[in-house]
Parts: structure tokens; C-alpha cells; sequence
């Protein structure tokens, strides 16, 4: 007996698209690739070899819509790695530290600030704009950041899943190498990415599967030497000299998100699908600016379209929260409970978040308000 399938608000690993789920789930019984008659193509994505024609011809394909999908300059090399943006918070500073200079950080949030942890603990480091006095309930701006002209790079996390804030454009950061954490918005709407020196994405909001994450670079930048010594595997070189194959990548996570790619190319690019979250995002910001139950906690000017962060007037994990919560698990709407460090209620609307489940989310909440508001 089928059961309706849930509303995911997941922030991570969150919603795909049905169509993809579908290829995949194909590809795991039998690839059956059109044109491809190698023994390799009669068999699953989860057992073929990562060296074999038939997943280069995959991984190629992927990397190919990093570049005609998202955007990325066609002269950025592209990697597809392992180890989530957390890796990421290491490799940077490993290996685009430059001596006698500190990295720079811009601190939004929880992954901001564990990007800038990680910072600390391999060479001087400094903050150069913040909003955790304000409980990062916006995004900084750069007027007001602390000079950074001679810093190795300037790193920011363009949208902050916990907090619900968002940069609403990509800063420009003239001869400073701009090196931007894309792990919640990459894929959501057109971006700049001629201003990103450096930038990575976890695949698990917008493009596939968790255990891929996805790296691409100025290939000027990765010739950097590193200071001391770095290990072979943690060397942004070795993987451009390998293709990202240096070890046994994720065969299968690269597959979903050359499939991921190819639903946004269907459905009109970066351009179509950053009209349909923004048009998402307004309806459910409108609810909240109209109501005097549902406090949204991001100022407006930050507000993220892919998280959207709000508390019950009056409490954090008060009772009504959790009436609310309960409810809308009743309801169908599920995974919205707001991460601790906020309370509350947080909808992670990701690309493949159907429109409806937004309005379902809007009569939801018009009608817990009404009931025991």
C-alpha cells in the first residue's frame, strides 16, 4: 500500500527531484547507457569500476554542466571530492596560505565560524566583519568590514543554512582571492562566479546526494605552493592532476548530481529555477511579515530563499512550538524543526521544493494561528 509522500523541509541531505530519483533508481538496477555497448553499461552504477569509459564518460558529463548549468567559467578546473564543506574548512587554508599573511574571514554562522576554526588552528587568521553580536540575524556589509587588502584570500559563506540569512550578491573583492562556501545556494540563481576564486559545495541541498562535494578554482590559484608541508591527498594539485580520481570517488553521488544538472538545464536554468525560489521564498516571508504569531529571524535585506527561519512570538521551544511542530508533522510537512541554535521552525525550500508545498505550509500556518494563535 503506496503512502502520500511527505512535504521535505529537510536542510540536509534534503529534497531531489522525482524525475531524478527515478533515473537513478534505473541506473542502479542497469546503467544501459545509449551507444555504449561495453559490458560496463549492462551493469550498476554502485559496481562499475571508476576507471572504466563508461563512468568517465559520466563524470566528464557532470563536469561539463558545472560549467554550462551553474555557470562556472569554462577556464576553472572542476573537481568533484569527498569529505563535505568541513574538508573544504581545511584544504583552504592548507594550501592558498601565503606567507606572512592572514586569511580573512567573514563570520555569518555556524559554518563560518567552524571555516574559521579550522583557519586558526593552521595559521594567523583574522575576522574582518561579523553579525554574532546580533545573533547573525543579517549579512554584514562590506563597508563596514576591517581592511583585508593584504590578506591571503577573503572567505565567506554565501548563505547560512541555520540562521536563515543570505548574501544577495557575491562581494567583490578586487586582487584579494575571493573563496566562498556555495554548500546551501549553489544552483539556486544566477551568481557571479567570475568574482569566485575558489569556491565549494556539499552536494546535499541543491545538487545530489550527501559524499560529493564539489570544488572549482582559477586554475592560477590551485599553482600556489603551500607553506610546510601538506599531505598528497589534502593537495588541491593532486586532484587536478588526476581528475578527481586520485582515490575511488563517489561513483554514485557524481552520477545523481550529473542528473541533478541535467532537471535544472529541463527546466531552464539558473535563471528559471532562481525565479521559482524567489517566487517560493516571497509567499512564505509574506505570511510570516503579515502575522503576529510567527517572528521571522533574519532582517530583511539577508533573507535567504533557500532557509527560511522563524520563532512563535513570545517563545523558543515553548509549548506552542512544539503544538506547531506536531501538528505539522501531522499535516504532511515534515523536518521543520528549527536547529538549537535558533528554536523555532525552519522550511529549507531547496530547488527541488515543489511551490505547493509552500502554499500547503502558508494554509497550515494561517490556520494554527487562527486556531491557537
Amino acid at each position: 500500500m503506496s503512502v502520500a509522500r511527505p512535504y521535505n523541509f529537510s536542510a540536509g541531505p534534503a529534497i531531489l527531484p522525482t524525475s531524478v530519483f527515478e533515473e537513478t533508481a534505473s541506473a542502479v538496477r542497469q546503467l544501459n547507457v545509449p551507444g555504449d555497448d561495453s559490458l560496463e553499461a549492462k551493469l550498476s552504477i554502485l559496481e562499475i569500476s571508476h576507471r572504466s569509459k563508461t563512468f568517465d564518460a559520466i563524470h566528464n558529463e557532470a563536469i561539463s554542466l558545472v560549467h554550462d548549468v551553474l555557470g562556472v567559467p569554462a577556464d576553472y578546473e572542476v573537481l568533484l571530492l569527498q569529505g563535505g564543506a568541513s574538508l573544504q574548512f581545511a584544504m583552504v587554508p592548507m594550501n592558498l596560505a601565503v606567507p606572512g599573511k592572514s586569511g580573512a574571514y567573514v563570520d555569518t554562522g555556524a559554518w563560518s565560524a567552524k571555516a574559521i576554526k579550522e583557519s586558526k588552528g593552521l595559521g594567523e587568521t583574522v575576522v574582518v566583519g561579523s553579525s554574532k553580536a546580533s545573533g547573525y540575524d543579517h549579512i554584514p556589509s562590506p563597508d563596514g568590514w576591517a581592511d583585508y587588502s593584504d590578506a591571503s584570500y577573503l572567505h565567506v559563506t554565501s548563505n547560512n543554512t541555520i540562521y536563515g540569512t543570505e548574501f544577495a550578491e557575491l562581494p567583490q573583492t578586487g586582487d584579494v582571492p575571493l573563496i566562498v562556501d556555495l554548500s546551501s545556494n549553489i544552483g539556486s540563481r544566477p551568481m557571479n562566479f567570475e568574482r569566485v576564486a575558489l569556491g565549494y559545495a556539499g552536494a546535499q541541498k541543491n545538487l545530489g546526494p550527501s559524499g560529493v562535494t564539489l570544488v572549482f578554482a582559477r586554475k592560477d590559484l590551485l599553482a600556489r605552493q603551500a607553506p610546510g608541508y601538506v599531505p598528497t591527498i589534502l593537495r588541491y594539485g593532486t586532484h587536478v592532476e588526476k581528475n578527481s580520481l586520485f582515490n575511488t570517488p563517489n561513483t554514485f553521488g557524481i552520477l545523481v548530481l550529473r542528473n541533478v544538472l541535467r532537471w535544472v538545464r529541463q527546466r531552464g536554468g539558473v535563471e528559471a529555477v532562481g525565479a521559482v525560489n524567489a517566487a517560493k521564498a516571497g509567499k512564505l516571508y509574506a505570511a510570516l511579515d503579515a502575522s503576529s504569531l510567527y517572528v521571522p529571524h533574519a532582517k530583511d535585506g539577508s533573507r535567504s530563499t533557500m532557509n527560511v527561519t522563524w520563532t512563535l512570538a513570545g517563545e523558543g521551544e515553548g509549548d506552542k512550538t512544539k503544538a506547531f511542530l506536531t501538528a505539522a508533522e501531522k499535516a504532511g510537512l515534515s523536518g521543520l524543526k528549527g536547529h538549537r541554535s535558533v528554536g523555532g521552525v525552519r522550511a529549507s525550500i531547496y530547488n527541488a521544493f515543489p511551490e505547493d508545498g509552500v502554499d500547503a505550509l502558508v494554509e497550515f500556518m494561517r490556520e494554527f494561528e487562527r486556531t491557537q494563535g
